[in-house]
């Protein structure tokens, strides 16, 4: 096998020089490649200018940024960590869990599911000390079928990257700070279309303007978040006059809804959303200065950090707010706080209005990545019309991408049906990647133990840890299938068969774009590693004409 560290950016390569293609040097419309590969085949040029990676010649590299220290790599995983979820999911969490004590027990097992998965992508990581996450670490196991891990991890990116639930929390709690103390779905619907429109436009047309909007945002997250903690402190205390809602008492006593290993399930989906960004450092290792120790230093210190302010959050909302409200507040439990504590005054509408702008900076961080997402996949070639979405404007905003971001999440705003509309799609988002974690987990622990595969990393992921992360992905995937009486929420069933049929796209589309388009037409799908201006690596998938 290959040296680990040899694997692309972003890309996160297979081997090129397999033994089917070693002799195979795929290039650019300009060069002529006349090679007789393994198979007897003659193999010609690039086919024209609409293939799949042959029109990303001379496409302008990424201008060198300046790499990012510990403390930067600490802000970059806590900005993208906090965000709706603490705000919103909450009063999911307890009416499906039930109970106080339980709801406060899920969130802290969130936090150490986290820290089990920080342990297994560390080994991944300070191995292949590269940008692009899981998709390296999928494509140095699942090397075969080739192409096909690469084809399915495309299918959830693109089907299922999307912003969604940041923008419905966000219509939720305008509405609220506006007055409207039960908004309406459709209501929150509309505002959410429209927040995500404005997005993307101002990312298209004032690209710059669009960066230091989601950097100033992020401060709100943490600020109200601390704020939020701060008063459930106040409130232990005894010091804000207002009555004690005894959610403490007797805190495990099921409170007349949720509970049940199933319930649970589906309460730790969405727990996991809201810790989700903690492996948000391994996706730009390449930006990393001194990566290994950066993310081993990094890592550690957000997600702890996160999961203490998570709890200290839930406290908080059951120090102030009778259980029932929670557990019926949908995604505005934070702004009930605020109205509980402050009354109807102008700062209880001005407090969940910070969380509306929490939400839109998520809003701007998510499209703003995914787009360039987007964009590297075209870059690749492995989009349709990959020249299409490998085309940024002139002011280096990748417009293609962000229109691609943008139809995925309004159709996902206007599809689902009336009711839980926040709720499926958290669910929605997460259920797949706990497949895709499941993989990850596996895949490590065939390398520790398959001699051949050469595998070495400065860190060691202790088995029984991998194994309780790869068993609770297990877990996470089974459990919402079942529909049993009681369980709270849309029906399991329906969010996973609409999650696996995202992935399973990603299998028709490698079956159509590796197997048969090339068999028709004559040609065959190879893949180079470039380096490009920035001194990253990332990868092209050429279509080779084959000629007689």
């Amino acid at each position: 096998m290959a040296d680990t560290t040899s694997y692309s950016a972003l890309a996160g390569t297979l081997e090129v020089a397999t033994n089917q293609d070693a002799e195979l040097r795929p290039t650019t419309s300009a060069h002529h490649l006349d090679t007789l590969d393994n198979d007897g085949e003659v193999l010609d040029g690039i086919a024209d200018d609409d293939s799949l990676g042959e029109a990303m010649a001379g496409l302008p590299g990424h201008p060198k940024a300046e790499k990012l220290g510990v403390t930067s790599a600490v802000f970059l995983i806590l900005n993208k960590m906090i965000g709706t979820g603490i705000f919103s999911t909450p009063s999911g969490v307890l009416l499906a869990s039930g109970s106080v004590g339980m709801s406060l027990c899920l969130w802290l097992f969130g936090g150490i599911l986290s820290l089990t998965g920080l342990s297994v992508f560390l080994e991944f990581g300070l191995a292949i000390p590269k940008s692009g996450g899981e998709k390296n670490y999928l494509e140095r196991v699942y090397q075969y079928p080739k192409y096909l891990i690469t084809c399915v991890f495309l299918g959830q990116m693109i089907l299922l990257g999307f912003s969604a639930g940041n923008s419905l929390a966000f219509g939720r709690y305008v509405l609220f700070a506006a007055g409207v103390d039960f908004p309406s779905e459709r209501s929150s619907r509309i505002i959410a279309v429209i927040c995500i429109t404005c997005v993307v436009a101002l990312h298209a047309l004032r690209p710059a303007i669009g960066m230091k909007l989601f950097n100033a945002l992020g401060i709100f997250k943490v600020l109200v978040l601390a704020l939020v903690v701060l008063i459930g402190v106040v409130a232990l205390l005894g010091w804000l006059p207002i009555e004690d809602p005894h959610n403490f008492d007797n805190m495990f006593e099921n409170s007349g809804f949720g509970g049940g290993i199933f319930n649970y399930a589906t309460a730790l989906l969405r727990i996991v959303y809201s810790y989700r960004g903690w492996e948000n450092a391994n996706y730009v290792l390449s930006e990393l200065e001194n990566p290994r120790r950066t993310l081993a230093v990094a890592a550690p210190l957000a997600i702890g950090g996160v999961m203490i302010l998570y709890v200290l959050a839930n406290v908080a909302y059951f120090a102030t707010i009778p259980k029932d409200e929670i557990a019926h507040s949908g995604v505005i439990v934070a702004g009930l706080l605020f109205r509980r504590v402050f009354g109807t005054s102008a700062g209880a509408r001005v407090l969940p209005l910070f969380v509306a702008l929490s939400n839109l900076g998520n809003v701007l961080v998510v499209s703003f990545a995914h787009a360039r997402v987007n964009y590297e996949f075209g870059k690749e070639g492995i989009l349709p019309y990959s020249s299409f979405f490998a085309k940024m404007n002139k002011l280096g905003a990748p417009v293609s991408g962000l229109f691609l971001h943008w139809i995925v999440t309004c159709l996902v705003l206007v599809v689902p049906p009336p009711g839980e509309a926040y709720e499926f799609i958290v669910d929605l988002n997460t259920y797949p990647s706990a497949w895709i974690n499941a993989l990850v987990a596996g895949g490590l622990v065939y390398l520790q133990f398959n001699r051949s595969e050469q595998w070495s990393s400065p860190f060691h992921s202790l088995l029984p840890v991998t194994l309780a992360y790869l068993f609770s992905n297990f877990f996470l995937m089974y459990m919402p299938l079942v529909k049993t009486p009681g369980q709270e929420g849309h029906p399991g069933f329906l969010m996973a068969s609409i999650g696996m049929g995202c992935l399973f796209m990603g299998v028709i589309y490698w079956l159509l774009w590796s197997i048969v388009f090339p068999w028709f037409g004559g040609y065959k799908i190879v893949d180079e590693r470039v380096i490009e201006d920035d001194g990253n690596e990332s990868v092209r998938y050429m279509k080779v004409q084959k000629r007689i």
